[in-house]
């Protein structure tokens, strides 16, 4: 029995593990989809505080585990199979193993849904990103190409003229999901230019470990070109990493964990934590600011049952 099992090993599920174990609950980390979360994909993070020169994503996560092991935390590798949260205590099936739990944490996060290029999966960190608050600094008066149709392809498109010279949305159809206000701030920025019924089908270049341009074809004409560019923001949306608990914790039409007040889900014990929630921030100090506030939730709660 545990008081404590923790679902993900990104920046919220260890913040909660170290809060957990500093509040002797020994908590079980289960590392989840992406061991590391989405951090483990990236290269320098220059905006966590209290690291003036940044640090490369998997070695402030791999700092983080260390800490939070230091004070007690056990990991383990894999996911989360099944999980029975109706009756007390909660049972979850990690990799074939079942485990009990006073407690949960689902820190799961929400992985970006991205074009599926091999090209792509192979320069992601090198060019090829899905925030563009995490690295839009890096392209100072670079050319960008940004993916999407959606309010968070214009508001990433947006966003990125404040660094590049010059932004180009490239789009499938000719029609926008994004809301008209969202478009129109987009198309009223005389930096961003529109590439609409295109198709991204390679990204250069693997060969020298850096973006340098795209392939693009246009769908009505079935022109293809090659367009230059600095970096690669794909803003096609997140899917979180809740499947395993549809129909027993309350999530939004997208998967996202409704958030019932602080870090409470509709369960009684079932905390949530980081990108599994949060659909508007997702930044790893927001993550880590969860990651605390659950911990906290759950040692009350715990506490409150004598435990």
């Amino acid at each position: 029995m545990r008081n404590v099992v923790i679902i993900g090993s990104g920046c919220a599920g260890n913040t909660a593990a170290i809060y957990a174990a500093r509040a002797n609950l020994k908590p079980l980390v289960v590392s989840g989809h992406e061991a590391g979360g989405q951090l483990s994909l990236t290269t320098l993070v220059e905006n966590f505080p209290g690291f003036p020169e940044g640090i490369n994503g998997p070695d402030l996560i791999e700092n983080m585990r260390k800490q939070a092991q230091n004070f007690g935390a056990d990991y383990v590798h894999g996911n989360v199979l099944e999980a029975h949260l109706s009756k007390r205590p909660f049972r979850l099936n990690v990799e074939g193993d079942w485990v009990e739990a006073r407690t949960v944490i689902v820190a799961s996060g929400a992985a970006a849904r991205w074009l599926g290029l091999p090209s792509e999966q192979k320069l992601i960190g090198h060019g090829v990103s899905s925030c563009a608050t995490c690295d839009g600094f890096f392209y100072r008066e670079k050319k960008i190409m940004v993916i999407g149709g959606g309010d968070s392809a214009m508001e990433e498109a947006t966003f990125l003229t404040r660094f590049g010279r010059e932004v180009l949305l490239v789009h499938r159809r000719e029609e926008f999901r994004a809301s008209k206000i969202m478009l129109d701030r987009a198309r009223l920025n005389p930096k961003i230019k529109f590439a609409t019924n295109t198709v991204v089908e390679e990204i250069y270049d693997v060969s020298q470990n850096l973006v340098t341009g795209a392939r693009l074809r246009n769908l009505k004409t079935g022109q293809t070109w090659d367009e230059p560019v600095d970096g690669f923001f794909v803003a096609i949306g997140h899917i979180p990493n809740t499947a395993v608990f549809h129909g027993q914790i309350q999530t939004d039409d997208e998967g996202y964990i409704i958030s019932q007040g602080g870090a409470r889900t509709n369960v009684a014990g079932v905390f949530h934590a980081g990108d599994v929630q949060d659909r508007l921030y997702r930044q790893a100090v927001t993550a880590s600011g969860a990651g605390c506030m659950a911990a906290l939730e759950a040692e009350r709660y715990l506490e409150a049952e004598g435990h």
